[in-house]
């Protein structure tokens, strides 16, 4: 059968430079590898095919030998090529690919390079505030469950007067190397986790592990404005990670407490308030509360209706970085008497009965248009 061209086999065109080779070997790697396709036996060819592509065409006289002979610069021991050998003679796999993989694990690469420590988890912490915090901000305190480094062995989870020792296994890179097949790979060292360590005495304080559970306290500044499902990152308060490595972060999650009078959209405020009958037909003026604290009062006109908007500017809530204030939305709804006296209904009948179109407008051109409705049918029926 034959052998697909290099160049198809990686996707690339025939004057990619090195860069685009090498990144298009690295997606496929990562595509096919065995691990990650336990399940697909063509993928360890596929991964194989373009390995072998990756060594022709990442070396400069091979490739150049490829263009102009093709795979027959290759075969019999064409070419220098070492044979059967893709690599060349004496060429190990796992120094070419070597640097691609130790990315694809998560590795450092090379005995000299040192290891790099795991950073410390981040933590999540859900802090409900009310409206008015949120408006005015807040400085507070929160208690917080969660690791801290030890301070009887300073992190390093071995007992004072010890120290820990470099692992046989590894010689202290973290990782180790596995022969796969043709290939040689990195992975994490089983007898030392990856940490390039053993503690033979481990800290009676922390069993090893370097940190200890303590609940802490730490102060918070709430900003004025700020809005639920947004988060204050605390730089270096999460978790601790291994030795000499830097802590993780902690983020507050901010959620604000359901208010009994004002709905919050933004910057802005809304209050659904209650008008009289009487005072919605006649007029006047209503005293509304602010979310500082304070009031302002507004004029009801004559003859308002349910879902007359009001807005008094500059009343809502802050906003971040000191922008302008929000307003606030005052939505009118006018409510019906009930509990009358038998005084109450004589007169509101009397005033039913002086009462004209011109009192209800919405009600009678309703009325007619449902009168308009209902002539439209009859006369359909007739014309049937």
């Amino acid at each position: 059968m034959a052998k697909l061209c290099f160049y198809e086999v990686l996707g690339v065109s025939r004057d990619a430079d090195s860069k685009q080779i090498k990144s298009a070997y690295r997606k496929l790697a990562m595509k096919y590898h065995p691990d990650r396709n336990p399940d697909d036996p063509g993928a360890e060819a596929k991964f194989k095919e373009a390995g072998e592509a990756y060594a022709i065409l990442s070396d400069q006289e091979k490739r150049a030998a490829y263009d102009r002979y093709g795979h027959a610069a290759f075969e019999q021991g064409g070419g220098g090529a070492g044979g059967g050998n893709p690599f060349g003679a004496g060429v190990d796999p796992g120094d070419i690919f070597g640097d691609i993989f130790s990315e694809f694990f998560g590795g450092a690469r090379g005995g000299g390079q040192a290891r790099r420590q795991a950073r410390g988890a981040d933590l999540r912490y859900d802090l409900e505030i009310s409206l008015e915090e949120a408006f005015n901000g807040k400085e507070m305190e929160i208690q917080l469950p969660g690791a801290e480094t030890c301070d009887h062995c300073d992190g390093s989870g071995a007992e004072p007067g010890s120290s820990p020792e470099q692992c046989p296994s590894c010689h202290g890179r973290g990782r180790v190397r596995v022969q796969q097949g043709f290939f040689t790979m990195e992975r994490s060292c089983p007898k030392c986790a990856g940490r390039g360590e053993v503690i033979k005495d481990p800290c009676r304080q922390c069993a090893g592990r370097g940190s200890v559970q303590k609940e802490r306290t730490l102060s918070l500044n709430i900003p004025a404005g700020i809005e639920s499902g947004q988060q204050i990152r605390l730089s270096g308060q999460g978790d601790p990670g291994g030795p000499g490595a830097v802590h993780g972060d902690l983020y507050i999650f901010v959620e604000i407490r359901e208010h009994e009078l004002f709905e919050r959209d933004g910057p802005n405020l809304y209050c659904r308030t209650p008008v009289p009958m009487t005072k919605a037909a006649l007029g006047g003026e209503i005293e509304i509360p602010t979310v500082d604290g304070g009031r302002s009062r507004i004029t009801i006109p004559e003859g308002a209706q349910t879902g007359r908007r009001m807005r008094l500017r500059g009343k809502g809530m802050t906003t971040l970085r000191g922008g302008a204030r929000g307003d606030l939305f005052v939505e009118l709804f006018v409510e019906t008497p009930r509990n009358l006296s038998d005084r109450q209904k004589k007169l509101l009948q009397e005033f039913c009965d002086e009462s004209s179109e011109d009192c209800n407008p919405e009600s009678n051109g309703f009325l007619g248009k449902v009168k308009k409705f209902w002539e439209d049918l009859t006369d359909a029926d007739e014309a049937r």
